[in-house]
């Protein structure tokens, strides 16, 4: 593992059991997954639905414990969420997850800081510098979630994660939600704001393209296990690893993966 590593997941195993009870079944959400995410960086972790991504997700948030196998933030045992409250943050797919639609959007995005005690009128200090920061008028604090466009929400929802400065965040399919063109300026903006403010995260998609604008080293799940590895610059120049290369292939746009999009499918396995 990295040594200079903000999360760490060591040989992580989660299961849980499904069905009547009658029929129960052991279901692998993740297998023996390692991961490391080394600070100031940013892991695109991809594959098809189902494939576990999220469940990582929830691991490296700390609000699913392990069934086997240890999950370290900061080279220390995973504490329970509320400890690490401030630290870590998440975006989720959509951005009225985020945003109450009762509240004005300046007391979500500064509710965070509630949660820290930080006295109200720098609370709302820090909202509107966030609101800023993330391309936003600050008029827009006093505005309800539903009077803003989706890319606006969006855009919230990252200030609202990014208030109290934390050092790790997940972006859970921050962006499947949004048209193409808003999505472009999304990615721009995490990609921005990660270079200033050094944060470490985890970039969970199923979209290939999107992880390509700004992950600096992929990680590939399938069924539950991590297939495959590698920095971003050689996985998107051509993949090793046989699933790598069939999801490439698969999920890449034609014009993005045309060296791999026309090879024969024999070749791929």
């Amino acid at each position: 593992m990295t040594s200079d590593a903000i999360i760490s997941l060591q040989r992580v195993s989660v299961t849980y059991r499904s069905g009547p009870a009658w029929n129960r079944r052991v279901v692998h959400a993740v297998r023996g997954v390692d991961i490391a995410i080394p600070r100031g960086t940013i892991l695109g972790l991809v594959g098809e639905s189902g494939s576990g991504k999220t469940t990582v997700g929830r691991l490296c948030l700390g609000l699913l414990p392990p069934t086997e196998g240890a999950v370290l933030f900061d080279h220390a045992p995973m504490p329970k969420p509320r400890a690490i409250k401030g630290r870590a943050a998440v975006v989720l797919q959509q951005p009225e997850w985020a945003l109450n639609p009762r509240l004005r959007v300046g007391t979500s995005v500064a509710e965070p800081l509630t949660v820290l005690g930080i006295a109200k009128a720098e609370r709302l200090e820090r909202a509107r510098e966030a609101l800023s920061q993330v391309g936003l008028d600050p008029s827009l604090l006093t505005r309800y979630p539903h009077e803003l466009s989706g890319g606006q929400r969006q855009r919230a929802s990252i200030a609202r994660a990014l208030i109290t400065d934390p050092s790790f965040v997940v972006f859970d399919e921050a962006v499947s939600a949004l048209d193409v063109s808003v999505q472009t300026q999304i990615l721009n903006l995490i990609r921005s704001l990660q270079e200033t403010r050094a944060f470490s995260a985890l970039f969970i998609s199923h979209d290939l393209a999107a992880t390509r604008y700004v992950a600096d080293r992929i990680a590939v799940m399938r069924l539950g296990e991590i297939v495959d590895t590698a920095d971003a610059d050689r996985f998107y120049s051509l993949p090793e690893h046989p699933y790598s290369r069939e999801l490439w292939s698969t999920l890449m746009p034609a014009d993005l993966a045309p060296e791999i999009a026309a090879r024969p499918a024999e070749t791929l396995s």
